[in-house]
Order: C-alpha cells, then sequence, then structure tokens
C-alpha cells in the first residue's frame, strides 16, 4: 500500500478513537461523577452502543473540513478542529431534534463530549501527525523554484512549521553565481526549466515558485507546464507587507484575470462588536479565575518594599487618547534617583536604555518586581483596563507620548487605531529582545491583518510565553 494512504488511514483510525476516547469519558462523567452534584432525568441506557450513530456524523465533518486532503499549518489546523467540534455537536442536536428523539438520548453526555474535545482532539490530533511526519507516512517533498531572498524566506516557513509535513529536497535557479551554493543546507541545481525532470525522479509533489523578479512569459510558462506534473504549486508573489489573514482571491473567467480583494476588518461594525464582546467576557472569567493570585501577589509586593501594591502611568491609547494604564508596582520607590545614577555612570547601561527603554539589570526593580516582569504578572492589574474599555486584550503595545513622536511617527495613525493591548504580537514574537522598528512593524501587521482567530492564537501563545519567561525584563 502506498505510504501516503498508509498514514491517511492511521490518522482516520487516531481520529475514530479520539472520538470514541470522548464519548466514553462523557458518559462516565454522566453516569459515575455529575449525579453527585446535580440531578438528572432516568435514561434507560447510557452506553456506548447507544451512541454508535455519533461516530459517522464527526467523522464526515472531520473530511467535510479536508482534513485528510490539505495541509494546514499548527495554528489552522487548532482552528479547523474547533470547527469540527462545534458543527458536530450542532449536527449531533439536529439529528435529535428533526428525529423528535430528544427525550431518548441524554444531551448532557453529547455537551460534554463537545467539552472535552475542544482540547482533546487537538492535542492527541496533532501529536500524533507530527509522529506519522516523523516516520514518513505524511511527509511530501517540495521543490521550490528560486534560491534568492524569497525562496530563503519561503523555505524557513516550511521547515518552522513541521505540521505541514513538507520537506524541501531541493532548490532550482538560473543565476549562475546561487549554483552550487546551499541554503539550510539544501544544494542550489542549475535550471528552473528542468524542473519536470526532477518532479519525476525524485518523486517531488509540491513545487513552490518563488522567483517574485522573473518575466511574466516565463512565469506563465512554467505554471502551465507544471500544473499537471504535481500535486500542487504554490506561487509566492512580490507583495510582501499587504494585509494575508482575509484577504480573498477574485476570479474573471472571461478576462482571464485574478485580483486581491484585501478587507479592512477593523471598519466593519460587526467586527468591532465582535473584538469588544470577546474582551468583556474573557476578561470577566480571567478576573475571576485570578483574583486571589492577584490579592496574593498585592500581600508580596506590600511585604518586599513600601509603597501602593498597584500604580499607574499615562500611555497613549486609541487615536492617541491618553489613559491610565495600571500595573503591579515592580520597582522601589527611589526608583528615578537609582536609574539616573546608573545613566550617568554606565555607557552601556545608557545604550541599552536609549534602544530599550529597559534594563536587564535595572537596579529600580525590586526582587519581587523581577519575578513579575520575567512572568508579566505585573501587567494582571490591565484587566480593569480592558473592562473599562481603554485597553483591549490583544492589541498594540501602550506607549508613551514620547515613544510616538521619537519613533512610531507617520505610523502611529494606523497603529492606534485600536486600542493597545495587554498582549500582542510583539510579547510572543521575542518581546523584550526586539528592537523598535521590529516592534511597530509588528503592530502595523497586526491591525492590517486582525480577525478575531488572531486574537486567540496570540492569547494562547502569550501563555506559552509566560511559562518560557523568555525576553521578559
Amino acid at each position: 500500500m502506498n505510504r501516503k494512504y498508509f498514514g491517511i488511514i492511521l490518522l482516520f483510525m487516531i481520529d475514530a478513537a479520539t472520538v470514541f476516547t470522548a464519548l466514553q469519558g462523557a458518559i462516565f462523567l454522566r453516569k459515575d461523577i455529575l449525579p453527585y452534584f446535580l440531578e438528572f432525568p432516568e435514561f434507560p441506557q447510557i452506553d456506548i452502543t447507544f451512541f454508535w450513530w455519533v461516530f459517522p456524523v464527526w467523522l464526515f465533518f472531520f473530511a467535510y473540513e479536508g482534513l485528510y486532503t490539505k495541509r494546514f499549518s499548527f495554528w489552522d489546523e487548532v482552528k479547523i478542529l474547533w470547527k469540527v467540534v462545534f458543527f458536530s455537536t450542532l449536527g449531533v442536536f439536529t439529528i435529535l431534534y428533526l428525529g423528535k428523539i430528544g427525550e431518548q438520548v441524554s444531551r448532557t453526555v453529547l455537551v460534554v463530549m463537545g467539552v472535552i474535545s475542544f482540547p482533546l482532539l487537538p492535542v492527541v490530533r496533532i501529536n500524533a501527525k507530527k509522529l506519522l511526519i516523523f516516520m514518513g507516512l505524511l511527509k511530501r517533498k517540495v521543490l521550490i523554484l528560486g534560491a534568492g531572498k524569497t525562496g530563503e524566506l519561503i523555505f524557513n516557513a516550511l521547515k518552522r512549521d513541521k505540521n505541514l509535513g513538507l520537506n524541501v529536497v531541493g532548490f532550482l535557479d538560473d543565476d549562475p553565481e546561487k549554483i552550487g551554493n546551499r541554503i539550510g543546507g539544501i544544494k542550489i541545481h542549475a535550471g528552473v526549466d528542468k524542473a519536470q525532470k526532477y518532479i519525476g525522479r525524485c518523486g517531488i509533489q509540491d513545487v513552490v515558485i518563488a522567483m517574485p523578479g522573473c518575466e511574466k512569459e516565463k512565469f506563465i510558462s512554467l505554471i502551465n507546464n507544471l500544473q499537471h506534473k504535481a500535486r500542487n504549486i504554490l506561487l509566492i508573489p512580490d507583495l510582501f507587507g499587504i494585509t494575508v489573514l482575509g484577504t480573498n482571491l477574485q476570479h474573471f473567467f472571461q478576462e482571464q484575470i485574478i485580483g486581491l480583494e484585501v478587507k479592512n476588518n477593523l471598519a466593519q461594525p460587526a467586527n468591532i462588536l465582535m473584538k469588544k464582546l470577546f474582551d468583556l467576557i474573557v476578561s470577566c472569567v480571567f478576573l475571576i479565575v485570578l483574583s486571589i493570585p492577584m490579592i496574593i501577589i498585592a500581600i508580596l509586593i506590600k511585604i518586599n518594599s513600601k509603597g501602593p501594591a498597584i500604580f499607574s502611568q499615562e500611555r497613549r491609547g486609541k487615536n492617541d487618547k491618553p489613559f491610565r494604564c495600571y500595573k503591579f508596582r515592580t520597582m522601589y520607590n527611589d526608583a528615578e534617583p537609582r536609574l539616573n545614577g546608573l545613566l550617568e555612570t554606565s555607557d552601556k547601561a545608557r545604550d541599552e536604555w536609549n534602544q530599550h527603554w529597559k534594563l536587564k539589570n535595572d537596579p529600580r526593580i525590586t526582587k519581587t518586581g523581577r519575578f513579575l516582569r520575567q512572568t508579566s504578572l505585573d501587567e494582571l492589574p490591565q484587566i480593569f483596563n480592558v473592562l473599562k474599555g481603554n485597553m483591549s486584550l490583544v492589541g498594540p503595545r501602550p506607549v508613551t507620548k514620547r515613544e510616538i513622536t521619537e519613533y512610531y511617527k507617520e505610523h502611529a495613525g494606523l497603529c492606534f487605531c485600536v486600542p493597545p493591548g495587554i498582549t500582542g504580537l510583539w510579547q510572543v514574537s521575542g518581546r523584550s529582545n526586539t528592537g523598535y522598528e521590529y516592534r511597530i512593524a509588528l503592530d502595523s501587521w497586526y491591525v492590517r491583518n486582525w480577525n478575531l482567530w488572531l486574537d486567540i492564537v496570540i492569547l494562547l501563545r502569550t501563555i506559552k510565553e509566560v511559562f518560557r519567561k523568555e525576553g521578559a525584563y
């Protein structure tokens, strides 16, 4: 049997086993745990055989969403799996309604199954895929045409996201100066026009055309010649920096042309309302869950040094409107004299301060404060800023008027057309290890590409960064 199809069959079996596990766990909770806390009606039977019809519904949505035919990046696959959970649960309840059998089936089991599946499916499936890719069962060979900067960028992207299972085996280029060199250990071969030969000889299924400077006629000829030789062709146009999330492809068949439709997601009132509701609901949940830890942190701050547990600083918000940004106090009361003394005596500290506005060995920071900064727990009081409406959970970094004047300049209008965030792309992309130009680029990219899923991904990545304590000081 073909290794690819064998890998797909194994993945299908793993999905079925995961659905079975979620259903069995839901039945166990309904029968043996939940009755101790809540009263439920009695059903004649609550066992796995009674719910056999659930499996076809769930596995149908796995196939419908292309989870056995398409390649997804890590976060896109998580999003698709959560869609499968939602629509599968909705589909099961639709069958109950249309079949008028709702009174005969424990709906609690079906709801609990969906709740269990939200964390279980991504964890099991993505790790199972990693194992199958490592075994070579779901891995596909990729040939990149073009060994310039664009080719190197796409190579790094494919190498970074191992969930795609795409293995670059070679580069082709017509530039004599690049022939024989290597990118990431992969050799650059001569002759873009020899791609068909390599596809047949090496069993290559995917081709990436990363030649933004290629002549139009040659570019079209390459695509037409390779379209029926390779399984997939990925075109990388010379359009770096434009919006990518939510950009749609428009077809004009009679004229044989295509167009990119770029949307301003944050200009749509429904999206603005969705973001505000998301901020409000999630912030309330965070406040309830984190209230006791926040009280403990406040007590430790008071014990460790004199002064209030929470302080505020002026920051610039949406449309350059000033607001008071709350944080746990991490510095001594005589912080400014300590800083000025260090900057006057140390050129290294002064250069670091001018570049980052932060110091790794800051004499102003208390022992408790250093831990709070390393874990970003000092920013927890900003939940109150979100509830007040002058900040968002995710957004550009809150800055001072001086930072806008000296660094953001003409980019300020774009970056701060939305409220600043407790976290953002900067915090999950190296955080304090990045310079101002990169921070501004990240803030601009976030605003141009905003969607709700991007906010969710950044929040999840922030949790990971907090535990790693990387780049914060």
